[in-house]
């Protein structure tokens, strides 16, 4: 668990780097029943076979929800997250890949509907075996601020 960090211990350009996890057959079949997401590019070997990338692809929502989750590891308790802009996917995700999530300090902004807390934006990679990044988002918290009176 990281330490508890006020807005004003983030440094903008600080990455950290979360450990590495292997994507399986059973994360792609578990991933479909929880969502009813069952479309044959993350289903049919078959199918796929023909397809561009030769074999089945895994859910966007899957490869974001896991790599994010390798995130967890590393709370501040005194931050939240507020949400999620720019997702984008610039390369597949295939069983048996593995991925670990890079994230870097892209913005510090007071916050104005929140005066007691900044705004931290963290560029989200995440990252297979072989460098590429496969899921692209920033991650918007906020987090408390050291001085509650500061606007």
């Amino acid at each position: 668990m990281e330490r508890p960090r006020h807005f004003e211990d983030y440094v903008l350009g600080e990455v950290r780097r979360t450990h590495a996890r292997t994507i399986t057959e059973a994360d792609f079949v578990i991933h479909a029943g929880h969502t009813g997401d069952f479309f044959p590019h993350h289903m049919d070997a078959e199918m796929m076979k023909d397809s561009q990338w030769g074999q089945r692809i895994a859910h966007g929502t899957m490869t974001f929800a896991i790599g994010i989750g390798l995130t967890a590891g590393e709370i501040n308790p005194l931050a939240f997250t507020y949400g999620y802009d720019r997702l984008r996917f610039p390369r597949p995700v295939f069983i048996g890949d593995t991925i670990h999530t890079r994230l870097t300090v892209s913005e510090l902004a007071p916050e104005t509907r929140r005066p007691n807390h900044g705004r931290v934006v963290e560029t989200c990679e995440v990252v297979n075996q072989r460098g590429d990044v496969v899921l692209a988002c920033q991650h918007v918290l906020m987090a408390r601020r050291r001085d509650h009176g500061a606007a």
